[in-house]
């Protein structure tokens, strides 16, 4: 299949130059260089893929992306960026931009970010199909059933056989040709109580009775001349419904249920009464087959791996699947909204007020709420349900959780985010790196003992940054068992301490230790807790170089005990941090130093101190003073 791509920016030299490119990739390429224009496009051609820039004159890439989507939710729209517009990417993304790519553009990255689109067409283009086979297969066993409970239902064919024999009872002839085609006994007797006609079948199980009494099939009370169905119907003259034996021409015998009819002449009176009479067998045979197609549909109905319900013009369910039961709080009579949405009015935008007005299934995608409390992104198709006359009287809902692929590419997207992020950081370091050889070189060449000890004074820092930064990454990308040994506290603080000591005074920073001499002993696993204190430490002496306020900048490293807890203090008077950024500090890729910090240091450190079992509190406030507070128990807990 060949997709319409429609491309929008505002430089012609990418308009023509991308072009060609996606061209070659075997689109059918429409531009457009402003968004004016690229929505008359869109409306004329309607492409699948719209790649588009974020910054243009007029109309941005955001209020364009916005138009599309209610245009068409189903279109795809990949978001064209510079470095300086992470957040209007990030930004894209809420608004179900499918992807974006940085300029200058990767045919690579490109190329990921269309194939995204193109699966996530496909996977809608394959749930319709299978919504459409199950509707099919629906179909299919609703007709079974339908004619099976036709077969079953001989009470609802009599009145119209008794005025269909009115018309044939003078020619009784031609009326047997009626009687042959139905698959029960079908005879005629007359007020004599004697049979004047019957069906093929009759004849072929019971015997050729024409001419013999009423009631000589029959066995028991009903083979009595005055108890016979016939005669009790000539009797009261109203039809008869009987439950009697019959004796095939075999001799055995079978339980039938007889139905009969009275046939009145032209004064009124009982002339001739018809008797129907099923096989009990048979019924049996046919309501157990029915029976079992029923469970055969529901069990269909409730293995389907997505949610299924069925409403009615009042929204009402009247019907759901097991998997819509276990996730939804369904109760008799509730509307969808109030279970989706737990609300009191229709969804925006509702695909079933859509196919209820149109009689067309519609396709949407929403979040909704379980009975646990979870929101789920949800991809819904709907189809229309009929009665006999062709009128839609109810409308099926399939939903299919697709959270976990929702969740899936806003992982993927914060992960090439925070790459890019410690791309740059690692570029940084590298940076001052060459800096510092460079130093030394020119040092070593003009025989200056000072520009050499500035050049590896920076070397090391460089050197301790990207193993510091290699760490990070390790721990976060290999789960690793702890380790355990007993270690006095005050000797691991200790060397802790003395670590950072000389970079921190280095930076003209007080460093003051206090630690409880007391403590005796804890079981952890120092190498990684000591990566979990030195980042903290390290990040106190970047808030006080950061502090442009005069005033004289310290760290402070404590420690005390109780009887089973170490309480480890680290505080500094650097710069703070207001409420939201404390709300954020130890979630993953998360950092306030730009293209400087990771977003790995403080996520790490809260994983190991948890890994502890032990907990980490923070406090802060603005250009005052920021404390790390860390209770670790002194013996390693027991793993679960």
């Amino acid at each position: 299949m060949g997709y319409k791509l429609l491309l929008v920016d505002d430089e012609e030299g990418i308009r023509k130059v991308l072009g060609i490119t996606l061209t070659d990739m075997g689109y059918d390429v429409f531009t457009a260089e402003d968004g004016d224009k690229a929505l008359q496009i869109f409306q004329k051609e309607n492409p699948q893929i719209v790649l588009t820039d974020i910054k243009m004159p007029g109309m941005d890439g955001i209020e364009l992306l916005q138009k599309i989507k209610l245009e068409n939710p189903d279109s795809e729209v990949i978001m064209i960026t510079g470095h300086g517009d992470m957040d209007l990417a990030i930004k894209s993304l809420k608004y179900q931009a499918v992807d974006f790519v940085t300029k200058p553009i990767n045919d690579e990255v490109l190329e990921i970010a269309l194939n995204r689109a193109r699966e996530k067409i496909l996977m809608r283009q394959q749930l319709q199909e299978y919504t459409e086979n199950l509707e099919e297969l629906v179909r299919e066993k609703s007709a079974q059933v339908v004619a099976l409970e036709r077969q079953v239902a001989v009470d609802q064919t009599i009145q119209g056989l008794s005025a269909a024999m009115r018309n044939i009872a003078g020619d009784l002839e031609g009326g047997l040709n009626y009687f042959n085609e139905m698959p029960c006994f079908v005879s005629i007797h007359d007020s004599d109580l004697k049979l004047v006609a019957a069906n093929q079948l009759y004849c072929d199980r019971l015997g050729d009775k024409t001419g013999a009494n009423s009631w000589e099939v029959y066995t028991g009370e009903n083979g009595k001349p005055d108890q016979c169905p016939s005669a009790q119907t000539f009797k009261t003259g109203t039809g008869q419904r009987t439950k009697a034996t019959v004796k095939y021409t075999d001799g055995t015998q079978t339980p039938v249920i007889v139905h009969t009819a009275p046939i009145r002449n032209q004064a009124g009176e009982v002339d001739l009464v018809v008797e129907i009479a099923a096989d009990m067998g048979e019924v049996n045979r046919l309501q157990e087959e029915l029976r079992h197609t029923q469970q055969r549909y529901q069990q269909l109905f409730d293995e389907v791996p997505c949610y299924i319900s069925v409403q009615d013009r009042q929204f009402r369910l009247t019907a759901a699947n097991r998997r819509f039961t276990e996730d939804f709080d369904v109760s008799a009579g509730s509307h969808c909204y109030e279970i989706y949405k737990h609300r009191g009015h229709h969804c925006p935008n509702c695909p079933v007020i859509k196919t209820f007005e149109d009689e067309k299934s519609h396709q949407s995608e929403m979040v909704v709420t379980a009975k646990s409390g979870e929101r789920y992104n949800v991809l819904i198709w709907t189809a229309p349900l009929r009665n006999a006359a062709g009128e839609v009287t109810h409308v099926m809902e399939m939903s299919t959780n697709i959270t976990q692929v929702r969740q899936l590419q806003d992982r993927l997207s914060s992960l090439g985010l925070k790459i890019s992020s410690i791309s740059h950081g690692i570029k940084s370091m590298l940076t001052g790196l060459d800096g510092g050889l460079y130093l030394v070189d020119s040092g070593l060449e003009k025989d200056d003992p000072d520009r050499v000890r500035d050049g590896w004074d920076a070397v090391k820092t460089m050197v301790s940054r990207i193993r510091s930064l290699v760490q990070n990454i390790l721990f976060v990308a290999k789960e690793r068992e702890l380790g355990r040994e007993q270690i006095r506290v005050v000797d691991f603080l200790s060397d802790v301490a003395s670590g950072l000591e000389t970079k921190i005074k280095n930076q003209g920073v007080a460093f003051e230790c206090s630690f409880d001499p007391s403590m005796g002993t804890f079981e952890i696993d120092a190498g990684v807790m000591r990566i979990a204190l030195q980042n903290i430490l390290e990040n106190a002496l970047d808030a006080c170089l950061e502090d442009k306020t005069p005033k004289t900048h310290k760290i402070e490293f404590k420690a005390e005990h109780n009887d089973h807890l170490i309480q480890i203090e680290i505080g500094d008077n650097g710069v703070g941090m207001d409420q939201d950024t404390l709300g954020d500090i130890f979630k993953l890729f998360f950092s306030t130093k730009d293209n400087k910090g990771t977003g790995l240091g403080l996520y790490i450190t809260k994983t190991i101190i948890e890994q502890h079992g032990g907990k980490i509190a923070v406090s802060s406030r603005p250009e005052v003073e920021t404390r790390f507070k860390i209770s670790l128990p002194k013996q390693f807990p027991t793993p679960a």
